[in-house]
């Protein structure tokens, strides 16, 4: 596999599609930084770290729906950097997602952290992922 978090997102995005609960997802540090970026900022409903006999690990997301509606808290998620085109913003060109209303996943200095989050820090990074 040439793009683990591009896998995540599809993995992610299958498991809405077919309005499932809960997706299980091999695991890494990185991954496990944007879930609990999409944790905090109230897109998923709950996860879990979980150890395998391989050593990878496993992350377990809850994923959040609508009660009245069904519909999943998260309507889209796009990769935009790749491992062929990588895509880096400073903190001047910092992307806005549906005008503010979704978040750009950076991956940073400081860590994986939202676009607002880089904007306040004043820092730039690679721009892993638009959620909205």
């Amino acid at each position: 596999m040439t793009d683990p978090i591009a896998d995540y997102l599809t993995r992610l995005r299958n498991a809405i599609k077919a309005n499932h609960r809960v997706v299980e997802i091999p695991a890494s540090n990185l991954k496990k930084e944007i879930t609990k970026v999409l944790f905090d900022k109230g897109y998923i409903l709950n996860y879990k770290f979980e150890d395998t006999q391989n050593n990878q690990g496993s992350i377990k997301i809850a994923l959040k729906y609508n009660p009245e509606t069904r519909e999943s808290a998260i309507t889209s998620l796009e990769r935009v950097s790749t491992p062929g085109l990588r895509q880096y913003a400073s903190a001047s060109t910092m992307p806005r997602v549906m005008n503010g209303l979704g978040v750009a996943i950076l991956s940073t200095s400081r860590g994986v952290i939202t676009d607002k989050e880089a904007r306040n820090m004043n820092v730039g990074g690679e721009v892993l992922c638009y959620v909205y």
